[in-house]
């Protein structure tokens, strides 16, 4: 399934070109901080041990993996995949005493990773920005063990009309703080009409069993504001 919006010839590579640099505090800001609860609660829901490795794509700035080697003592192995080299190389720089994280540029649909490789595959607030929903679903599968777990964590459909209410006049917003932050309200317009424009949650568990995933199941979080979508190669 592509995504018309994403296939916009260098439009997310664009976006997030002029955004790296103040990522982290954007998050923290548009968020009210609530984007770091969100992560904490799928990396307990994930509920890692010990030796069980991961791959983050759509990375960031490595929020999910710092969290999941806070979770693991450090045992752990984690690559960390971004598409964008600026976010990477702030990431590299935020984490760099955490050295089992091994850091790779590469978009979603093509990883360049092994077979059956990982316990866990995540992936937080980039799925959105995808051009093919389904070969990004089907590489997670590919790269996961079998009994491997896919994890979600991505914008949604607000479930309740008046929450959904504040949360539309709030979004118009946005682009008026990335303006002040960052220089450039048109990487937050985006950022809005990406999230307007992507599947509900029901949608996506669809998608996700389309492409074999098993014991598919949603939590929203915040109303539905986001939600953790999880599924399982067996």
């Amino acid at each position: 399934m592509q995504q018309y919006l994403q296939n916009k010839k260098g439009l997310v590579q664009n976006v997030f070109n002029k955004v790296y640099d103040q990522y982290d505090l954007m998050n923290d800001i548009i968020s009210l901080g609530v984007h770091r609860k969100w992560k904490k609660n799928l990396i307990n829901m994930m509920n890692p041990s010990i030796n069980q490795n991961l791959i983050d794509v759509a990375c960031g700035t490595g929020d999910i993996a710092k969290i999941f080697l806070d979770n693991v003592n450090q045992n752990a192995e984690i690559i960390c995949i971004d598409p964008n080299l600026g976010m990477v190389k702030k990431g590299k720089e935020k984490l760099r005493d955490f050295k089992s994280i091994k850091w790779l540029i590469s978009s979603a649909e093509t990883l360049p990773v092994d077979d059956n490789k990982f316990d866990f595959y995540t992936i937080s607030f980039g799925l959105r920005n995808t051009k093919d929903l389904n070969k990004t679903l089907k590489e997670a599968y590919r790269v996961l063990k079998p009994g491997g777990r896919f994890l979600c964590l991505e914008f949604s459909k607000i479930q309740n009309a008046n929450l959904n209410l504040i949360y539309k006049n709030y979004s118009k917003f946005i682009p008026i703080i990335g303006k002040i932050i960052v220089g450039d309200k048109k990487p937050y317009e985006y950022l809005i009409k990406s999230i307007e424009d992507f599947v509900n949650q029901e949608e996506l568990i669809d998608l996700m069993k389309e492409n074999n995933f098993k014991e598919c199941k949603y939590r929203n979080l915040s109303g539905g504001i986001v939600s953790i979508h999880s599924g399982w190669k067996i």
